[in-house]
This record gives C-alpha cells, sequence and structure tokens, in this order.
C-alpha cells in the first residue's frame, strides 16, 4: 500500500472496509450541484443501499437549493472535510471532466471508493492514473455510463453476448438534435460517450475496437465540430459508425447492431417499441456449396422472416447504476462499467479527435493492440 494513503490522513483500508459492513447503508457523498448531481442526490437519496451524508459544491446556496427537504443531508463547499468524515465509504463526482482526475484522486487517497460521471477523466492518460490508483487500493472506481443500465441495453447486451444474433457484421448509432452547442468540447466529446460506452457495454469479450477514423464540421463557427461521424474498425473485421449532431431539428436516437443471423434496432424514443429483432438480411451461399462454373455468380439469397419486439421492462437507469454501485462496493467485483470501461471510451475519443486533425485519417487505440 501507498504512503500517500497516510498524507490523505486515513489509510486506503478505511475505504475499502466498507465490503465488510454487511447490509448497513454505506456513506456516500456527491459532489457537483450542478446538471447531474441533483439526480445523483435523488437516486442516492431513495436507495436504501446508500446514506447521503453530503452535498458538495463551490456554490453551496445551489448546493442547498438542490437538497431541499433532503435535511439529513449537509451542503458544504468543503471537500477535505467531505473526505474527512469517516461515515463516508463513497464519493460520486459530477463536476466537469477537466476536474475529475483531482476530485477523484483525492478520494481515492482519503479511501474512499469512487463514482465518476462520463467521461471519466479529460485524457486517457488521467483516466489511466484513476484506474491504476484504485487498482493499487482494492478501491471500486465506476463510471457512470447511465445508458448501459437502462432495461434497453440490458436486454440488447443479453442478445448480443448470447449469440441470438451470430457474428456480429456491424453496428450503427446516430444520436442528433438540436443543440446544446458546448464551449469547451466538440459535438464528438459531449455525444459520443454515450454510444461508445454502450458499445463497449454490449460487444463480445473478443470484439474489440482497434482503429478509428473520424469526419466532423463546423458550419456555424462555433470553433468545435457540430456534427461529427466516427467509424470503428473492429478486430474480427465488423465495423460500428456514430453520428453525432448538434445541429438537427429533429431528435434521434437509433442503434442498429446487424448480426449474421439477425438484426437488432433500438430506438430509444419510442416508448412502445423500443427494441425489435428482425429475421431478415443477406445469406451467401458458403464456396463449398457452388459449383466451379458458377463462383463468379456467387448466390445471394434474402431472408424475409418474422420481426419479433421482446417485453422491455421500466425502470430507471440511475437507480440500476446506483444498485450495481452498491454491488460492487459490497463484493469487491469490478461494476458492470469500470475504470477500464471509462479508460476505452476515453482512448477511442483521443484517437477521433486526432483523426480529425489530420482530416479523417486511420488512427490506431491503445486498447486495440
Amino acid at each position: 500500500m501507498k504512503d500517500t494513503a497516510k498524507d490523505a490522513g486515513q489509510s486506503a483500508d478505511q475505504g475499502s472496509g466498507a465490503t465488510g459492513k454487511g447490509s448497513a447503508p454505506l456513506g456516500v457523498a456527491v459532489v457537483g450541484a450542478g446538471y447531474w448531481g441533483p439526480n445523483l442526490v435523488r437516486n442516492f437519496q431513495s436507495s436504501d443501499q446508500f446514506r447521503l451524508r453530503w452535498l458538495c459544491d463551490l456554490n453551496v446556496d445551489r448546493a442547498r437549493q438542490v437538497l431541499g427537504a433532503y435535511s439529513t443531508v449537509q451542503a458544504t463547499g468543503d471537500y477535505e472535510a467531505v473526505l474527512a468524515d469517516p461515515e463516508v465509504d463513497a464519493v460520486a463526482v459530477a463536476t466537469p471532466a477537466g476536474t475529475h482526475l483531482d476530485v477523484a484522486l483525492a478520494a481515492l487517497r482519503a479511501g474512499k471508493h469512487v463514482l465518476v460521471e462520463k467521461p471519466l477523466a479529460a485524457t486517457y492518460e488521467d483516466g489511466l492514473r484513476l484506474v491504476n490508483e484504485a487498482e493499487d487500493r482494492g478501491l471500486t472506481l465506476m463510471c457512470d455510463h447511465t445508458y448501459c443500465y437502462t432495461p434497453a441495453v440490458a436486454r440488447i447486451r443479453e442478445l448480443v453476448r448470447s449469440g441470438e444474433l451470430g457474428e456480429i457484421h456491424y453496428v450503427d448509432s446516430v444520436r442528433i438534435n438540436l443543440g446544446l452547442v458546448q464551449k469547451d468540447v466538440d459535438v464528438l466529446w459531449d455525444l459520443a460517450p454515450h454510444d461508445l460506452s454502450v458499445l463497449e457495454f454490449i460487444l463480445p469479450d473478443h470484439v474489440q475496437p482497434v482503429a478509428v477514423a473520424a469526419h466532423g464540421a463546423d458550419p456555424i463557427g462555433a470553433g468545435q465540430s457540430c456534427v461529427a461521424y466516427l467509424t470503428l474498425q473492429l478486430n474480427t473485421g465488423a465495423i460500428a459508425h456514430v453520428h453525432v449532431n448538434w445541429l438537427s431539428p429533429t431528435k434521434v436516437r437509433t442503434t442498429m447492431v446487424g448480426g449474421s443471423k439477425r438484426t437488432l434496432v433500438w430506438d430509444d424514443l419510442n416508448p412502445t417499441q423500443r427494441v425489435a429483432v428482425f429475421d431478415r438480411g443477406v445469406d451467401l451461399s458458403a464456396p463449398q456449396e457452388i459449383g466451379a462454373d458458377e463462383r463468379r455468380d456467387m448466390l445471394v439469397s434474402y431472408r424475409t422472416g418474422d420481426m419479433v419486439a421482446p417485453a422491455i421492462g421500466e425502470k430507471e437507469a440511475l437507480r440500476s447504476m446506483v444498485e450495481e454501485f452498491a454491488a460492487s462496493i459490497r463484493t469487491g467485483r469490478p461494476p458492470l462499467t469500470d475504470g477500464r470501461a471509462g479508460l476505452k471510451v476515453l482512448d477511442i475519443l483521443e484517437a477521433a479527435s486526432r483523426s480529425l486533425e489530420f482530416r479523417g485519417a486511420v488512427v490506431g487505440l491503445r486498447t486495440g493492440r
């Protein structure tokens, strides 16, 4: 164990000891009362697995306003006081990405388990520091890749990984809407993490992205790409594509997963049929089934089977995410969206940024080597 744990005023064992608390609620603090923090506050407060003790924000009045009737939760601007509280087992970070390293690293060094809003960090190297710190100390580091905890994506993961779709041929995602144009990041860093985290979550373990090419445009002069297209090469020869756009007058949230047996379509904006599985596609006769005189005209056949819409339950994704965070802390197992999952997303985003600089050049991935 590193001496830096002592420098933080606590040993790392205090945080990891939360796994021995049995069924007692885990003390948790939320850092950041801006856009996402209130959602975390609400879900931690309603969970029987946690006891929300603090909401920390530089704007204490805003923190108090968010807490409202939650009179048992303390609002503060003093992060050191939060980390010094021995009843705090875990910290949820909902601050701007550029602060994730400092805020999360301080929590890990204080022996706290950490949940970090997407993206894990501002850079791959910063994210790697957090992953290594958590692993060295035996602490949970989890990414709040919220979409991965929706009932629809959980079912998609099951269908893909069970082999029901067959070998994956392609994945195509569209995430477009009007605004909100960001000042500090381009549309890839703003919207694509959702699609990339889902891609990493649903693909079988043996299927990995190995290279990326990205194209973007800034037609309104915002200073960064407002429309972008990202293409991923997978190690199996398959392809994944992500389209993100701040300028679309219509809102679209769809993902198509094409397999050798079936094709799945996820429409997140269709509450009556979020997921549909089509037994429709193209079959190519195997070479051994074709005579020598027919090899130039290989037979293509088209399947036109049924469409099935699996029953999808309704449950708030953040509620499931909070439950997964608690289960990971108590059992010591990695969460479904752990720090290394967050690293894979950062790897792709950084490679995509380099590709944009070189007008769509193909850039290899660290995690694909």
